[in-house]
């Protein structure tokens, strides 16, 4: 047992170790991948990124789906939205101001909202989720991604048709050469852990490196939350005897969402707050309909929809909204410290009045 606990708190560290450092070479090949191809931070946080974040859920639900657990998928779901929403952006926008920008507050958080409320129709719709249910969260979650492909398409024209000649050719190249030249001479004059590092920062021009330590960052993270949820639940149940409700709705539900958690604040602390909204928006869509739709795609029985399901969802669709209206009642429309403590203060209610209502309690 102290050689089992021992190996879980091991496991626990490095899962936080590959959480931080797995954050960090995500956020540089994605911000590096953006400037190459031309396409804004917010747009690859909206689609590659949050799909990366989102790889825990995805896997939880379609393993769910598969064996018959469908309440899984639901509670998934909506509790790592809530926490998306409530938990990560309010802690990132205590590091930082976050500006949601125009198409965010017009467009994707609007949708948001309403593929909520599609979520709730289709419960009730069939008293339950059916497989087909699943099969038209797909295809909402294809349209979305024909949509944000076009903007970007869109976006990147506008700019390269807006340049004068000389600077078409600076959108297209992320770093000149002669900064590469110097970042090359400045390894070669070093040694060590600095030589190292300037070999990083050289690499970084390279898109076959872009999308290496994009990819590796990813599985770092997911690899990572896969660590320290399960060293977690190990500590919570078996050391601390918590029950396995409390684990599920507080660990499980904020591990699944340590991938986001870690991007957004390593986004936010290198100045990329794009990357950080675009991250959390587009996670919570691809939980909506990518996770939910594969999960519910692959279970053979209807998925029942309960009161307490119904009260997460509404909290999920509150968190959207609040997040909405406090961005436009701001001057500068983005994320200040006064509306990340508002969101951390809500999420505190929420799980206060979960545990106090549900009747959830140590035993």
């Amino acid at each position: 047992m102290v050689g089992e606990s021992i190996l879980q708190i091991v496991l626990l560290i490095v899962g936080f170790v590959l959480l931080i450092r797995g954050a960090d070479f995500l956020v540089d090949g994605a911000s590096g991948l953006a400037g190459k191809l031309n396409i804004s931070t917010f747009v690859i946080g909206l689609t590659v990124v949050a799909i990366g974040t989102s790889a825990p859920e995805i896997a939880v639900s379609i393993v769910a789906g598969i064996e018959g657990n469908g309440e899984i998928i639901v509670g998934n779901v909506v509790g790592s939205n809530i926490m998306n929403i409530l938990l990560i952006l309010g802690i990132t926008s205590l590091i930082c101001s976050l500006p949601i920008g125009k198409t965010s507050r017009h467009v994707e958080l609007p949708f948001l909202i309403v593929i909520t409320g599609v979520f709730i129709g289709l419960a009730y719709w069939n008293g339950g989720f059916q497989w087909w249910d699943g099969l038209i969260l797909l295809m909402l979650y294809v349209v979305f991604m024909v949509y944000t492909v076009l903007m970007a398409r869109h976006v990147r024209r506008g700019m390269l048709s807006g340049a004068a000649p000389e600077n078409v050719e600076k959108l297209e190249v992320s770093s000149p050469k002669a900064d590469i030249e110097a970042d090359i001479k400045e390894m070669q004059s070093l040694s060590g852990m600095k030589r190292f590092r300037a070999g990083y920062r050289a690499l970084k021009h390279k898109t076959w490196f872009l999308t290496l330590i994009t990819l590796f960052g990813l599985l770092c993270i997911v690899g990572g939350a896969e660590c320290v949820v399960d060293a977690a639940e190990f500590i919570a149940e078996d050391l601390f005897h918590i029950p396995a409700s409390i684990v599920a709705l507080t660990v499980v539900a904020f591990g699944t969402s340590l991938p986001e958690l870690v991007t957004s604040i390593s986004a936010a602390r290198k100045g990329d707050t794009s990357l950080a909204t675009g991250n959390i928006i587009g996670s919570n869509i691809a939980n909506l309909l990518l996770v939910a739709g594969f999960g519910f795609v692959c279970s053979s029985e209807t998925i029942a929809f309960s009161t307490t399901d119904l009260i997460d969802i509404l909290a999920s669709l509150f968190a959207a909204a609040l997040l909405l209206v406090c961005v436009l009642c701001t001057k500068k429309k983005a994320l200040n410290r006064r509306i990340g403590i508002i969101m951390l203060v809500c999420l505190v209610a929420y799980y206060t009045w979960l545990f106090v209502n549900l009747g959830y309690g140590f035993v």
